[in-house]
């Protein structure tokens, strides 16, 4: 016989208006543009005014007061930013679709409760490029106010979306849920107890641990070549295709000015004809008068949303601007190590919503346009303990691969011992990672016979 108990639970349930904001913070300017359109035809009560009445939403300024941003409403619009050519040195770089829309769209298939769905959009919207997930598990069960537990069914769930492995917090773990339906193989014992040797080529080493025989480690080594390391890799626009910036940012007179490059959006208010319906509600049914109250309610909260948009991502790029002074005094090779977790400190908004705002949008600079997200960078120590950028340390392997003997290349013991008598002590697992981070092969590929 069933008992009927009563159990207490704490829920956090986010406002229509705070799921509004948080979705269109993930669009970047083009994919807004769209949704906006959308909006447009299927809610009547929203409008687009004419340009009669338009005022340019570049040169709005923010209602946040604490922003200490120039905004000139007279200023033009920047006539150049898109006639670039292929042989021009600042090059547009080239927009890489964001994965992470689809990943979301795909939780939409499966029965998930409503904190089930929210956790496993908090999950996706934090992984890196690779499509790792970073953060500790106990971060977001405290921001979302739910268990640990929790948050690792829904980690795991997410990990078994398409691409396999998406989510996953280490290579290791990225390579077994990709072979988990092939546990009793030397492929999967390879990848759980054995990875590093595998990593170093060191096969006479596994063949002894693994009591195999030369071609069943081969066989074993094909399965494995075949899984994805790296699931987080998007798809990449044509080169045809100009990237379109979210935020323009100029100095002018020792300040910086920071504009949304939205001009071209419609601009939206509620309809004159459908409020005045509303206020002779009397004469309206229930149901006509419930409907004309839901679409007004949206129309409201998709036009608050716009604004918030443009604030969040104009303070997080003046939080990027103070953060990394020498980029945006002319030396763009110099960044601070900088994370996420750094700019959500700093304007005290939750580091989901920095990784939104980066992820997929453009800045317009007097250098070139940058990725958003391009400003953060890793941090490493040096011999002398003076913590710097690993972008400089990238830029260092990178001089000394460039002038390497072509027909004796280094090694990444080789390439380590170079960087340690230079002063940056790193680890040869680590050159390894920033050698391919810069698209350098291994040694033997890069040897020339000329």
């Amino acid at each position: 016989m069933q008992r009927l108990q009563q159990k207490l639970t704490q829920k956090q349930i986010l406002a229509p208006r705070q799921i509004m904001l948080a979705k269109l913070l993930q669009l970047n300017i083009v994919n807004l543009e769209q949704k906006i359109l959308n909006e447009l035809e299927t809610n009547p009560v929203l409008e687009e005014i004419g340009n009669e009445d338009n005022v340019s939403p570049a040169t709005e300024e923010t209602d946040n007061d604490s922003l200490d941003i120039s905004f000139e409403a007279d200023s033009p619009e920047p006539t150049t930013l898109f006639q670039y050519s292929p042989d021009q040195k600042e090059f547009p770089q080239q927009y890489q679709l964001d994965f992470i829309e689809e990943l979301v769209n795909q939780l939409d298939i499966y029965d998930l409760t409503g904190t089930e769905h929210m956790i496993a959009e908090e999950i996706l919207w934090n992984l890196d490029d690779r499509g790792y997930f970073t953060v500790d598990i106990a971060l977001i069960a405290d921001r979302l106010n739910v268990s640990e537990a929790n948050v690792e069914k829904v980690l795991n769930f997410v990990q078994h979306l398409e691409p396999v492995g998406i989510a996953s917090r280490d290579l290791r773990e990225c390579l077994l849920l990709q072979i988990e339906d092939k546990p009793d193989t030397i492929a999967y014992r390879i990848i759980d107890r054995y990875l590093e040797d595998f990593s170093n080529k060191r096969y006479e080493v596994l063949q002894r641990k693994l009591g195999c025989t030369t071609d069943e480690l081969s066989e074993a080594m094909d399965v494995i070549k075949q899984l994805n390391p790296r699931p987080g890799e998007g798809k990449i626009i044509s080169r045809d295709e100009v990237v379109v910036p979210d935020l323009i940012v100029r100095e002018r007179d020792g300040d910086w000015s920071i504009q949304t490059y939205d001009s071209g959006l419609p601009e939206l208010r509620l309809s004159p004809d459908y409020m005045g319906l509303l206020e002779e509600s009397a004469q309206l049914s229930t149901d006509a008068r419930k409907y004309l109250k839901e679409q007004t309610d949206s129309a409201n909260w998709f036009i608050e949303a716009i604004k918030q948009r443009r604030n969040t991502l104009i303070r997080v790029m003046k939080a990027i601007i103070d953060k990394q002074p020498q980029f945006f005094s002319g030396d763009t090779k110099d960044l601070h190590p900088m994370k996420l977790q750094d700019i959500a400190d700093e304007i005290e908004m939750d580091i989901s919503t920095i990784s939104r705002s980066t992820r997929g949008k453009y800045v317009d600079t007097s250098f070139g346009i940058f990725e958003l997200k391009s400003f953060f960078t890793e941090s490493a120590q040096k011999d002398d303990g003076e913590t710097i950028s690993t972008n400089i340390i990238k830029q260092v392997l990178k001089d000394i691969i460039d002038s390497e003997n072509k027909k004796k290349p280094l090694n990444d013991e080789k390439l380590a011992e170079k960087l340690k008598a230079v002063g940056y002590n790193v680890a040869r697992r680590t050159v390894a990672k920033y050698r391919e981070q810069l698209n350098y092969p291994v040694a033997r590929l890069r040897r020339e016979i000329k």
